[in-house]
């Protein structure tokens, strides 16, 4: 078999736009990240306010195991960021009324509180950016970044 044959039947590169996406994305998080951090209130972390945020937005009463799949860490991981809002009195751990074995986070009225008052703290990064980009820019980028991490999240296994 000659060359050309074998090298026409090998896997064609991964397309280097959409490598460069998301390269632009690690980055843009890693700044963000930063930035969001240095504002924080009551000395939380990103992670623990990644916690209170997905409980404000999607609903609390989850259990670990569910919410440590959910961001992809281990339970190790999410044990460690839901002591340190428990400490904080911004979430209880209940037990779970079906399954005592198993607990369920939930969200108090003060971590609900310090979810609203880190978005706040972050309202002159916010505001700054809406000068430099325009509404229309802002609002045409949002779906197609919506639909790309929809399709991460049900294609997480490979």
């Amino acid at each position: 078999m000659s060359r050309h044959k074998a090298s026409a039947a090998a896997p064609s590169p991964p397309s280097l736009a959409l490598f460069a996406v998301f390269t632009e994305i690690g980055v843009i998080h890693q700044l963000t990240s930063a930035a969001f951090q240095r504002v924080l209130p009551h000395d939380l972390t990103q992670a623990q306010f990644t916690v209170l945020n997905h409980c404000v937005r999607l609903g609390d009463n989850r259990t670990p195991a569910e919410l440590a799949a959910a961001f992809q860490v281990t339970r190790a991981t999410l044990t460690s960021t839901l002591q340190r809002l428990e400490a904080k009195g911004f979430i209880r751990m209940a037990r779970d009324p079906r399954d005592g074995r198993s607990k369920r986070v939930l969200l108090t009225p003060s971590g609900r509180a310090a979810r609203e008052e880190a978005i706040a703290a972050a309202a002159p990064l916010l505001a700054r950016a809406e000068e430099a980009f325009a509404p229309q820019e802002v609002a045409s980028l949002l779906p197609r970044l919506i639909a790309l991490r929809v399709w991460l999240d049900q294609n997480r296994g490979g």
